[in-house]
């Protein structure tokens, strides 16, 4: 029987399933690592953390299922985007990676605007100067550690240092490059107009490739390492957005998800390059080849949730331990608890600065309309409800662009509750669906794997024989209208407080 391995490098961990030809997992596994913040606002991890955490997972699930290596027929890679890894001429990394939530490039992303203009930068990237991509970090680099820039011999992204550390390789895929703010997103090739611009010499850069293509296979010393046979084929893979539309099927015109992971994403595929001139969404490639994807960002979604945990819900994690289950039960249950609208309480989920639809990383997060009624639990209702209102401000702008669905399927740790995901479908006004198949990235990138491997001719024929709709939540008339007395306050308080905002990044 045919085998396939698909693994996600995520921003809390690393996970690896393997799968069937079919889509049936047979066994997974996850190896969480931190994250680094050594000033307000930055974010890092160490590209070996997640190194040692793919050997550890694709061991651990070989290991688990008595599976024989040499019936993995291919493995593909799905992660996080737009981080930044630097290596030397040996191979070596330089720096810890500045990964995609960090936001202290507001200076260099001017600068690229002065020497691009934004329109120039839209045009090609498909998207204006941001702090979060790849471009403004290396400029950074370049600015602030002149040292570390100059040894530097390839930047990759964090799943291509993967490709890397597993088959030799230096190549990264159109669906994750289209992040890095160098690729000409329409042509779906790197921009020599960008790179010359910037400075920035195209031989630092790996070959691009779609992402059903065989990039290189695994080696020896990988071998060794992940329990892997020497010459399983690796395939280019995907950004974990790509790579989740993948594995939830959405992957033609008129379908579209909505992920609450640590970050949160509503994604529409298109089969043409739709650009909103505003740059209020990414246009990207996408997993399909000579396609592309739209998609609106929330910086801090399930991240504010785990804020909220780990500062506010100790005794829920004591009492989710003695009980054997998830605190983020307990914690649902408690919200469940609170009136929709939480009371007139208000939440910004701006953690980390935003991307969606305000491009601006000096916003904070906010409660706003606390009194003494208000309790514990109602401030974890608003805060679910605070990023569900700004993933609806996503979706206001692809209704705007014409390509937003009726309806959506939800995937990541929040699509996984019932009480979020009639959330979504009330203040988002369309049906929520649910697939049958939970690992979401990682199965997509394990499609991405079967279709290079020739076990199915295209993603589209691979997706309509491996994924099926479970579950649909419809929006509730009463609660919608609850919801969007909330959405009309909600996004009254940005403009009103985005002088503030600029004024406390310079207190």
């Amino acid at each position: 029987m045919a085998y396939i391995l698909g693994i996600d490098i995520g921003t809390s961990g690393t996970k690896a399933a393997l799968f069937t030809a079919d889509g049936t997992i047979i066994a997974s596994h996850t190896v969480d690592y931190p994250l680094h913040q050594p000033e307000n606002g930055w974010a890092e991890q160490d590209p070996e953390d997640w190194w040692n955490a793919v050997c550890a997972t694709s061991a651990a699930v070989i290991g688990k299922s008595g599976v024989r290596a040499e019936d993995i027929k291919s493995v593909g890679l799905s992660g996080q985007m737009h981080g930044l890894v630097m290596l030397d001429g040996e191979g070596n990394v330089l720096r810890r990676s500045i990964i995609w939530c960090d936001q202290r490039t507001g200076k260099e992303c001017d600068e690229m605007t002065r020497i691009l203009t934004r329109e120039k930068l839209i045009s090609i990237t498909a998207n204006p100067a941001l702090t979060g991509f790849t471009a403004s970090k290396i400029l950074w680099v370049r600015n602030n550690e002149p040292a570390v820039y100059e040894k530097c011999r390839h930047i990759l992204l964090p799943k291509d240092y993967i490709r890397y550390k597993l088959t030799g390789e230096f190549a990264t895929e159109v669906s994750d490059a289209s992040g890095m703010q160098l690729l000409d997103v329409p042509k779906r090739n790197w921009s020599d107009e960008v790179l010359d611009k910037l400075s920035i010499d195209k031989s630092l850069l790996g070959q691009v490739y779609e992402s059903v293509e065989v990039t290189g296979t695994i080696h020896k010393d990988a071998s060794a390492r992940t329990g892997l046979a020497a010459g399983t084929i690796v395939v280019g893979g995907a950004g974990d957005n790509a790579a989740a539309a993948v594995g939830t099927g959405t992957v033609a015109n008129g379908s579209a998800f909505v992920t609450i992971g640590t970050s949160g994403v509503v994604y529409a595929h298109t089969d043409k390059p739709a650009i909103d001139p505003s740059g209020r969404v990414h246009t990207f490639c996408c997993a399909v080849p000579n396609e592309w994807h739209v998609m609106g960002v929330t910086q801090a979604a399930g991240l504010s949730l785990k804020w909220f945990r780990d500062n506010f819900c100790l005794s829920e994690i004591e009492t989710a331990r003695g009980m054997g289950v998830d605190p983020y039960e307990l914690m649902t249950a408690a919200a469940e608890r609170i009136p929709a609208g939480a009371e007139r309480l208000l939440y910004l989920p701006y953690l980390m600065g935003e991307r969606t639809p305000h491009l601006d990383p000096d916003c904070r997060g906010v409660f706003f309309g606390l009194s003494a009624l208000h309790t514990k639990n109602h401030m974890l209702r608003a805060v679910m409800e605070g990023v569900t209102y700004s993933l609806n401000d996503c979706l206001s702008v692809l209704r705007e662009m014409q390509v937003a669905p009726a309806r959506l399927t939800a995937c990541g740790g929040g699509g996984k509750s019932p009480f979020w995901r009639q959330m979504l479908a009330d203040i988002c006004g369309c049906g929520i669906t649910t697939i049958h198949a939970s690992e979401g990235a990682a199965l997509g990138a394990a499609i991405l794997g079967a279709v290079g491997a020739g076990l199915y001719k295209t993603v589209r024929e691979a997706c309509s024989a491996i994924i099926r709709v479970d579950t649909l939540s419809e929006p509730d008339e009463i609660a919608a209208a609850q919801y969007a007395k909330g959405y009309e306050m909600y996004t009254s308080l940005y403009p009103q407080m985005q002088s503030s905002f600029k004024a406390l990044a310079q207190l």
